[in-house]
């Protein structure tokens, strides 16, 4: 693997000298961040409420672009400023200013995509999210800008993994904010296609099967889910062409899929995984917390619970029991109750849950609704063994 990260020099800044270095700059190509926008649930066309592409903020609203550029028509690249944190002033204030810094560069189609990847040199990495950014897609970034020369982060609400009473619609759209995450974060390319782009045919007649591993769990009670997963998975793996690719634990059975798919099909990717990061009482970073009302929030903590209470223990059936307790407790007692889909000590090989006298790793992985809310959780577990197993690759 490369070295580290490409760490190039800013320009001068907007004074008489040049001030330190602050942020990275975004570029923004063919569409822009004001001009995006998303009514519903598509596989082709262009949008009525952006001129610039099918993504919108948290508002669900489109906005000021009328044509190409970040804030207006007739521009194909902009360049938005992020303030810096350690200069007196901005880079168009009088005085020394901090240094402009590195462009991050946004692309909506493959051919941006194609031309701003062409000529690096090294490795590529790349992280798939579906936007609405936190600390555990930044935990990803980092492990890709560590491990790589060129970093690429697509930002894709993917509407075949979403069921049709599900919340495609609801899913937290915040892609200006996004962006600046990820220059913030050193990130090289930011890939943001519309649904046409993704799937130019409109919705896909030939898709990828998850198998047996993925009819269960999530699975089961999400049907269609995994399809949609692996095959905008497939389709993103060869529009960018990366020979690293992160993923978080805490989707344990999608990485799983993942890792089997790339394996049978032979793809040229490392799939790597990186672990959970949760919040400083214990939930797991999910786009889908905000979504919480405080009560709802204190309920929701059950799942890391759990997880906690059955890690503590290392026979199957201990571990089953004790993480059950606190399940039992919060869908009897707590306000808003907790709705359990599934409490599963299964083998990671194929997600079936393990024998009574399983011995050797297993995950323990829990699926629950507080309010109009669907959280998952997951922790890695050696039973009858040293406890808790490290998958960090």
């Amino acid at each position: 693997m490369a070295a580290g990260p490409d760490h190039r020099p800013g320009q001068g800044g907007g004074g008489p000298s040049p001030g330190p270095a602050g942020p990275r700059t975004t570029a923004v190509s063919s569409g822009g961040l004001n001009g995006l926008g998303l009514t519903d649930r598509t596989f082709g066309g262009t949008e009525t409420n952006g001129a610039g592409g099918n993504y919108a903020d948290a508002h669900n609203t489109g906005g000021n672009g009328n044509g190409s550029g970040a804030n207006g028509a007739g521009m194909s690249e902009t360049a938005v400023h992020t303030q810096g944190t350690n200069g007196s002033a901005g880079p168009n204030g009088p005085g020394p200013g901090p240094a402009l810094p590195d462009l991050t560069r946004t692309v909506h189609t493959k051919a941006d995509l194609d031309a701003a990847l062409a000529g690096r040199i090294g490795e590529i990495a790349v992280v798939m999210t579906m936007g609405a950014l936190h600390e555990g897609h930044l935990a990803l970034i980092r492990a890709a800008r560590r491990a790589a020369k060129t970093v690429v982060v697509t930002v894709f609400v993917n509407p075949l993994q979403f069921g049709p009473n599900e919340d495609f619609d609801r899913y937290p759209r915040t892609l200006e904010a996004d962006v600046r995450l990820c220059a913030e974060a050193d990130v090289d390319i930011v890939f943001a296609p519309e649904a046409a782009e993704v799937y130019p045919g409109g919705e896909p007649m030939v898709r990828v099967s998850p198998g047996d591993m993925g009819e269960v769990l999530e699975g089961e009670f999400r049907p269609g889910f995994f399809t949609g997963v692996l095959t905008v998975v497939n389709k993103l793996l060869h529009l960018t062409r990366p020979d690293l690719a992160f993923f978080g634990q805490k989707d344990a059975q999608q990485l799983a899929l993942i890792r089997r798919m790339a394996l049978d099909l032979n793809m040229d990717v490392e799939i790597v995984g990186v672990p959970t990061v949760r919040e400083p009482d214990g939930l797991a970073r999910s786009s889908r917390n905000r979504f919480l009302s405080g009560p709802e929030r204190t309920t929701a903590l059950a799942l890391s619970a759990a997880l906690a209470a059955g890690a503590a223990h290392r026979t199957p059936q201990d571990v089953r029991t004790a993480a059950a307790a606190v399940l039992l407790e919060a869908s009897e007692l707590a306000d808003p109750p907790l709705r359990l889909d599934y409490l599963a000590l299964v083998d990671p090989r194929d997600f079936r849950e393990v024998a009574e006298d399983h011995r050797g790793p297993a995950v323990l992985a829990v699926a629950a609704r507080v309010g109009a809310t669907r959280l998952i959780d997951n922790t890695p577990l050696t039973l009858d063994g040293a406890g808790h197993h490290d998958w960090e690759n």
